[in-house]
């Protein structure tokens, strides 16, 4: 069995985001000997022979480390739209991510019918001031299509030097033409939790994902609008994960610990029963039981889903919104150790509190709250497919369920499902959901 180390993912992206474990580095070879039928090595014969002969009579010298990469993509490609090979530099890079600091344009990214498609921009990156738009398909980078490489290869094209310019040419719903747009790279410093005062007497909390500094982040935030929102004024909180595709498990655990002081926030299951892995809240409320609003929608994906899941399972938060995106399995990251990279497999299924199964069907809000989209938007998709869209996705357990809406106003005056959240805070309007009893929540003992 692997021995796991402290880092947990949960997302895919250019700058953010998957449920992840890091292994030790392990032997390949000691691996490859536990456990394999006769019938493997004749496969693996076979590959070698294809390999060989590609080697030999393709019609130009071919580079072997190359049809070894593409091989092994291929192999895990095959697998989930999740799992994937880790060269040394993306490997390097997505340990600079989890940071919360890289290098790049700020697209968090996935892989669809052979182009990348933007799940979307981070806040205040270069993407998002160029007017990158979520389900905007790139097609082309500096000229060359998209179409044949890989996420991984896209994303690499993706990253420079800082100042150095990458054209991006860009397919659109709603656009008759493509949409083509220079931006200039720069260091994306992710500023994962944003805080304000709505009014005088309700916290607003904002993660636009999950990296190493968040729960962090969202203590001190916690402690900010505390100082600036007197006890016996604070109404409650509302915690904004609309478009947040996810990011460090652990993270995903400490954020769901805040709110809590006691009970299961989730559990990973894998193939074998024996590495079942249970992870529980530890006393000590940072909002001291203050009522919470979550904020979901179709672009919540992941470490969002957890949080969401766990708070609405143990009645403690109220869920407003639409059903999140349903990435509900685990990818490990394991070291290849000699600088050749990492492997990043689905290894797991993770499961709420209640023992419910999110993959490829998302969490339902309590309350549905859609959006009024402005007709010149309209033409773009404010839809997210969701997890069961996606081609060779983990099946989910029972019916799964299509994307939902992901369109948030720019203006928070226009924001429906915010100003539902300070509604019932506030008094104002009335939700049998709202606030949620303690006593009826059904989870296992």
């Amino acid at each position: 069995m692997m021995r796991k180390t402290a880092l947990m993912l949960l997302g895919a992206v250019v700058g953010a985001a998957v449920a992840l474990i890091v292994v030790q580095p392990t032997s390949l070879t000691d691996a490859m000997a536990k456990s394999r039928p006769a019938d493997i090595y004749r496969q693996l014969d076979l590959f070698g022979g294809i390999f060989e002969r590609v080697r030999k009579h393709y019609v130009e010298q071919p580079d072997d480390a190359k049809l070894v990469e593409a091989a092994i993509n291929g192999m895990l490609n095959g697998l989930d739209p999740h799992s994937s090979y880790l060269d040394p530099k993306s490997f390097r890079d997505m340990q600079v991510q989890t940071r919360g600091e890289f290098g790049g344009l700020g697209i968090e990214v996935t892989m669809e019918d052979g182009l990348v498609k933007v799940v979307a921009p981070i806040d205040d990156t270069p993407a998002a001031k160029a007017g990158i738009l979520a389900n905007d398909m790139i097609t082309h980078l500096d000229g060359e299509a998209v179409r044949g490489m890989t996420l991984n290869q896209a994303v690499e094209k993706m990253r420079g030097p800082v100042n150095t310019k990458i054209k991006l040419r860009i397919m659109r719903k709603g656009a008759q033409n493509p949409i083509r747009v220079s931006i200039t790279r720069d260091i994306i410093r992710v500023r994962s939790v944003r805080s304000r005062v709505e009014g005088t007497d309700v916290g607003y909390l904002r993660i636009t994902q999950f990296n190493e500094q968040t729960t962090e982040y969202l203590k001190r935030a916690i402690a900010s609008l505390t100082k600036q929102i007197p006890s016996d004024k604070m109404r409650g909180y509302v915690l904004d994960l609309r478009n947040n595709p996810g990011g460090l498990l652990d993270q995903a655990i400490a954020v769901s610990d805040a709110f809590l002081n006691r009970g299961e926030i989730v559990s990973t299951r894998g193939r074998d029963p024996d590495e079942t892995q249970r992870f529980s809240a530890r006393r000590g409320d940072l909002t001291k039981g203050k009522p919470v609003i979550i904020l979901i929608n179709g672009g919540s994906a992941s470490a969002s889903e957890i949080v969401a899941g766990a708070l609405q399972d143990h009645k403690r938060a109220t869920l407003i919104g639409t059903r999140s995106f349903g990435k509900g399995s685990v990818q490990t990251i394991i070291p290849l150790g000699g600088g050749n990279g990492a492997l990043r497999l689905t290894t797991a299924r993770y499961y709420t509190p209640a023992g419910r199964s999110i993959q490829a069907k998302g969490i339902v809000p309590d309350i549905e709250s859609l959006q009024d989209v402005p007709e010149e938007v309209k033409a773009r998709s404010t839809e997210m497919r969701g997890e069961s869209s996606l081609r060779g996705h983990l099946r989910g357990e029972g019916e799964e369920k299509g994307g939902s809406q992901s369109y948030i106003p720019p203006e928070a005056k226009d924001d429906k499902a915010l100003n539902l959240a300070l509604d019932l805070l506030r008094g104002v309007q009335l939700n049998p959901a709202f606030p949620p009893s303690a006593k009826a929540a059904k989870l296992p003992n």
